[in-house]
């Protein structure tokens, strides 16, 4: 899926909702459907995986070909991502964590 086709795919989910054709649910699941199936297709091979553990590294969901390639990305983008005061959010260290295929 091309990402035209998936901005039109999260239009018509979102029309659906608004003409009262589907709940909020239902509409939170298309989209993420379709932010799935576009994200895999961008990242070539890659799989869908979540950790799960410590803040704040807890919930993120990436696209990786491996579950040591997620941990990676996990961390990349938990541990080296700045707060408002420009101080990284956790050490590296601090945060444990493991990866799950969604």
């Amino acid at each position: 899926m091309d990402r035209i086709s998936a901005i039109r795919n999260i239009e018509d989910a979102i029309r659906s909702f608004e003409d009262g054709e589907c709940d909020l649910s239902e509409t939170e699941r298309r989209v993420a459907s379709i932010l799935r199936t576009y994200a895999t297709e961008f990242d070539g091979d890659g799989d869908v995986f979540r950790a799960v553990g410590d803040p704040p590294a807890d919930g993120t969901v990436v696209v990786a070909p491996s579950e040591p390639a997620a941990r990676e990305r996990v961390r990349e983008r938990t541990l080296t991502r700045s707060g408002a005061d420009g101080d990284r959010t956790a050490q590296d260290g601090d945060c444990s964590f493991e990866i799950e295929r969604v």
